[in-house]
């Protein structure tokens, strides 16, 4: 049988650009090169005119805007989590008036997006009912949308929390399991016109890290991705409507993580805006030997910086502050300043 192959940009992002480079996504990173990756094969280096046309359309089309976040510029997206049992900032935020505040600050970082949770995703958290994860979120979306028009999304796979969260005020659905835990939060996102992140992930949080397993993970994430994209577009989703998300650490071993993260700009080709959620992971812990989550902020900034390196859009974070100082130096030293970007502030 014959298998399809997979064209993976080599990105850079040198301020001597040679005639001739191409702009990924409407970017800051550019490319001469692509990757050939298949699953009968060895990779090839090819120049970028080997490209079939349809792929160079597809990696250089500038993204469109989504839920205020300009995509060809780097994205803060801030994490609020007002569940219990998060694993590295459960309790901090569960109750409304500190989730207020958290939300705040952020705000006055400049954050991008806020992204709020309702339901730990951690590996073996249990089950949230559908009541308990609304009365966790919707009030909470609510009191920040009656004070600041930030963008905000909800993080959930159930299709009434994400009702309750769009009439709240939210303004994209961030779905970890990218409609297969609950077909109908295609239609809440459908009917409403609000953005999307589909993510994958491999198994329930109950039993996710219990021996994942892949053909090729970085091929089998990608697949997984282009089929939810299409069933995505036949429910009336356009593509410039949903960013992607490979899910590192859902379903995947330290192993699997290091493989996505060392291609990650394989998913532009996808044609999408994505999104890059690392921060404060258990394998940034065990690499950087760092066993608190709350003392992984230096390993966080090291894995999104590589991420900025190929062109990801968009970065869920905690440590908002630091992340955002470290994006102005990356920015600095790379001549990417923009003045007024938005998600990040002011990087002058």
């Amino acid at each position: 049988m014959l298998r399809k192959p997979y064209y993976r940009p080599i990105p850079q992002f040198d301020t001597a650009r040679p005639e001739g480079a191409l702009s990924l996504a409407g970017g800051w990173c550019w490319f001469t090169h692509v990757e050939r990756l298949s699953r009968s094969g060895p990779p090839e280096v090819l120049p970028v005119s080997e490209l079939p046309e349809t792929l160079r359309a597809r990696l250089t089309q500038p993204r469109a805007e989504i839920a205020g976040m300009d995509l060809s510029r780097p994205n803060l997206m801030g994490i609020l989590n007002v569940t219990p049992d998060s694993f590295s900032d459960g309790g901090d935020f569960s109750e409304r008036d500190a989730a207020l505040s958290a939300a705040r600050e952020m705000i006055a970082l400049g954050v991008g997006i806020i992204d709020i949770g309702g339901e730990s995703t951690r590996p073996g958290a249990t089950y949230v009912p559908v009541d308990t994860e609304i009365n966790r979120t919707a009030p909470v979306i609510a009191a920040i949308r009656g004070e600041s028009d930030v963008p905000i999304s909800i993080d959930t796979r159930k299709a009434p929390v994400a009702e309750a969260a769009l009439e709240a005020g939210a303004s994209l659905v961030n779905d970890v399991y990218a409609f297969t835990h609950d077909p109908e939060v295609m239609r809440v996102v459908a009917n409403s016109d609000a953005p999307v992140c589909l993510m994958h992930a491999q198994g329930d949080p109950e039993d996710m890290q219990h021996d994942p397993h892949y053909d090729d993970v970085l091929l089998d994430v990608y697949d997984f991705l282009e089929v939810r994209i299409a069933v995505a577009e036949a429910a009336g989703i356009p593509r410039s409507r949903i960013l992607v998300d490979p899910g590192i650490g859902f379903g995947k071993s330290q192993a699997h993580n290091l493989a996505l993260l060392q291609r990650m700009s394989l998913f532009h080709s996808l044609g999408c805006g994505v999104l890059l959620g690392i921060s404060r992971k258990g394998f940034i812990g065990r690499i950087g030997q760092a066993s608190e989550a709350k003392d992984r902020a230096p390993g966080s900034i090291a894995v999104t910086l590589a991420g900025l390196a190929q062109g990801i859009q968009v970065h869920r974070v905690h440590d908002v502050a630091e992340m955002k100082q470290a994006l102005a130096l990356w920015q600095a030293v790379t001549e990417q300043v923009v003045t007024g970007q938005a998600g990040t502030g002011d990087m002058a």
